[in-house]
């Protein structure tokens, strides 16, 4: 998966598709939901930092990734609060609570109450909405 670094969040809907993947497009711009178990994050096992592949944001790290056996990445704790939003997504017939980027407002996934413990969620991601750096590299 390829990805462009870039110093500043895209105004408008012409940079946002100059800067990510047709398919990152899909997932952080249109909320798509990639195909489960494409992700090379799912089970990915390296110390490190996931980032929000809009803008960089630091979102979660590898200490608190688990695996769900859900086909996405998964989370029991996000870096920071303040990271992520959340919203109620009455989409598909289901009621659940979507979560984006708090800086780019780029759709990362959805959250449940069906994650271990110490917190009891699982933040469930499209591996195309984050970038990976190692800190071993």
């Amino acid at each position: 998966m390829s990805h462009k670094e870039f110093k500043k969040i895209p105004q408008n809907d012409r940079e946002w598709r100059e800067k990510l993947t047709a398919e990152q497009y899909r997932v952080l711009r249109e909320g798509a939901t990639e195909r489960p178990f494409t992700s090379p994050y799912n089970k990915l096992d390296k110390p490190g930092v996931y980032s929000c592949a809009g803008c960089g944001s630091p979102l979660f790290l590898s200490d608190h990734k688990f695996d769900a056996g859900c086909g996405w990445p998964s989370f029991f704790e996000a870096v920071s609060e303040n990271g992520i939003e959340e919203l109620q997504d009455f989409s598909h017939g289901m009621v659940r609570t979507e979560i984006k980027c708090a800086k780019c407002k780029g759709h990362l996934g959805h959250v449940f109450p069906d994650g271990p413990p110490p917190t009891g969620l699982r933040y469930c991601l499209n591996g195309l909405a984050l970038n990976f750096k190692s800190i071993t590299d």
